[in-house]
């Protein structure tokens, strides 16, 4: 692929980091599950040990998201930023490997590349984050059939304004818009026009009812307040509960794809999730198929360390359908 070529599927944008996930041998939880209070806890000023250590590179919300499509068969590229380091080589060289575009990625000299901590215990995780100060900037990226934005740095911003006057002079691109920790913190007021771009929008309850304000509000009016933002379709993730769509006529509803053994890592389930859905959408399948499809792979990912290990061809998926559990479905409530 070019940067001028048309045929291109799938063009995620998004910050990528490298993961080292530590996996803690001993810790303590405390609090309230689902709550400010829920911590993890580990002895202040002292050796605790730890039982492994992975390092996995170019991770992330768009990384994760990029190698989903990629292995579903779409042409995909990546517009991200890496630094000028070994890290960076290391993220270029899995990104490779997976066969995406690297047109779009911006080599920072004298930068580092994103480094997170992922202290892992059980099958949860807690991320120490740092985001690198990058200076964002949207390439000309032609006209890919979809653009999947998710996460960058807070001091992206106006990035995500480029992004919607793209979007405003190429009205055939159709966007998938998962935001971030920082994109949630900007306020759905500034991001309002990527909320009435998004032909696709993907969160969580908890994500939904803090971009929303709201608390305490079932989730099938989180889907219709979301809805109200603009986007055509609202998928809301409720963790091992399920996941719920509304197309601004129907909502549907699907549980989780049964696990073959206790999940080993959660993370990257919900990306697996939400760019299994655009994927499946761009192969021309419907939304409830998409769902059955997301679910599969969400499924795979929490068996593996990392974010992408797990995930699936087309061919895999569609294995898994077949031996389905008969209930495993999309429904309409």
């Amino acid at each position: 692929m070019t940067k001028n070529d048309n045929k291109m599927d799938f063009l995620a944008i998004g910050d990528i980091v490298v993961d080292a996930f530590i996996k803690l041998k001993d810790a303590q939880i405390d609090g309230i599950p689902d709550t400010p209070s829920y911590k993890i806890c580990i002895p202040f000023a002292d050796k605790v040990p730890y039982e492994d250590v992975f390092v996995v590179s170019a991770v992330g919300n768009a990384g994760n998201a990029a190698v989903s499509a990629a292995r579903l068969g779409l042409k995909t590229a990546l517009v991200t930023n890496v630094g000028d380091d070994r890290e960076g080589e290391d993220c270029l060289s899995v990104l490779k490997k997976e066969k995406i575009d690297p047109s779009f990625i911006k080599i920072n000299e004298n930068a580092k590349t994103n480094y997170h901590y992922v202290l892992w215990y059980g099958a949860e995780r807690t991320i120490l984050i740092k985001h690198q100060d990058y200076k964002y900037t949207l390439p000309e990226i032609g006209n890919p059939k979809w653009i999947y934005f998710s996460s960058v740095n807070e001091t992206a911003f106006p990035f995500h304004l480029q992004l919607a006057d793209y979007l405003d002079s190429h009205p055939d691109i159709k966007l998938a818009f998962q935001p971030g920790k920082f994109e949630i913190k900007l306020g759905k007021e500034k991001l309002a026009r990527l909320y009435k771009h998004a032909k696709m929008f993907f969160c969580n309850v908890e994500e939904a009812e803090k971009i929303l304000g709201i608390e305490d509000l079932g989730v099938k009016d989180l889907l219709k307040k979301m809805h109200e933002l603009g986007p055509e379709n609202v998928i809301i993730t409720d963790g091992p509960k399920g996941a719920y769509a509304y197309d601004g006529k129907e909502i549907y509803f699907i549980n989780p794809y049964p696990d073959p053994k206790p999940p080993y890592s959660r993370t990257g389930a919900g990306d697996a999730f939400s760019s299994t859905i655009v994927s499946a959408t761009i192969l021309g399948k419907t939304l409830p198929e998409a769902m059955a499809w997301g679910g599969i792979n969400a499924m795979s990912v929490v068996q593996q360390v990392g974010a992408q290990k797990g995930l699936l061809s087309q061919e895999k998926i569609e294995e898994y359908l077949k031996n389905a559990p008969i209930d495993y479905k999309a429904t309409k409530l």
